[in-house]
């Protein structure tokens, strides 16, 4: 499984797939303070991002995947990173 609860945060790992929403959903239900850790990410299913959009947790880490770092994660947090561009230019 791709998603595991460390204290209180929820770290995601490796490739997420959809059946890894549901424990996801449950864990933050659980206790909205839980903020999401990237580092470890290599894909995120629709599903689970949906989720994280939803609840919208506190997220943390920097994905080693490009466009998990570039444009979903800055997605997610409202903004893009000080000084970065994930287009390039």
């Amino acid at each position: 499984m791709s998603v595991r609860l460390d204290g209180d945060v929820i770290i995601l790992e490796g490739q997420c797939r959809v059946e890894d929403a549901e424990p996801l959903l449950g864990l933050l239900q659980a206790d909205r303070g839980r903020s999401v850790d990237l580092t470890g990410a290599e894909h995120l299913h629709a599903a689970v991002l949906q989720i994280l959009m939803a609840l919208q947790p506190t997220i943390g880490g920097t994905a080693g995947d490009a466009f998990l770092r570039d444009w979903i994660t800055p997605a997610l947090v409202g903004k893009n990173p000080v000084g970065s561009d994930p287009r390039g230019s």
